[in-house]
């Protein structure tokens, strides 16, 4: 039997709420700053702390800066979330085999299927002819993962999947 490794990246898009949290964090900084520069006791100190609360606002930033990569091997899908480039961190591992739904997300016939499952995003943001859901168990949970597979890797998913487990957009 033939190997099969497919991969794919998947940027996130900037959405409101992330513009949000970057202006809480400048605002943020500022109040360290100016708190820490008015109260007598930490005002020889408050350069340093307004140093470390930029540096933290860096981090913070950088966090914001999201890229999903889907993993297929021989049935298997690990989706990794990649922060600012630099920093890896694996959101969900599972066998393809073991979903017991897939479908676009917009798709009402199976919406009952997903019911109280515990919803985990791992698109791009924005909802559109690639988008997907998935239910799995994973960690003990019902999971209802969003992802945005393209058509070579929904191919590689239909090899494992069964047709009446994977239900594409036409």
């Amino acid at each position: 039997m033939d190997s099969v490794f497919k991969e794919q990246i998947v940027k996130k898009k900037p959405t409101a709420i992330d513009t949000l949290k970057k202006a809480g964090i400048i605002i943020a900084v500022i109040a360290i700053y100016l708190v820490a520069s008015i109260v007598p006791a930490i005002a020889p100190f408050a350069f340093i702390l307004a140093a470390a609360a930029a540096f933290g606002a860096y981090y913070l930033f950088t966090m914001l800066n999201v890229e999903y990569e889907y993993a297929f091997t021989n049935g298997e899908l690990d989706i990794d979330a990649i922060y600012n480039r630099s920093r890896r961190k694996r959101v969900f591992s599972g066998s393809v085999r073991d979903f017991e739904v897939m479908a676009h997300v917009e798709d009402t016939a199976h919406a009952r299927d997903f019911g109280n499952a515990e919803v985990k995003n791992y698109f791009s943001g924005v909802v559109g002819k690639d988008t997907y859901a998935f239910l799995a168990s994973h960690k003990g949970k019902r999971l209802k993962v969003i992802i945005e597979p393209n058509e070579m890797m929904l191919k590689a998913f239909s090899t494992v999947l069964t047709p009446r487990k994977l239900y594409k957009k036409l």
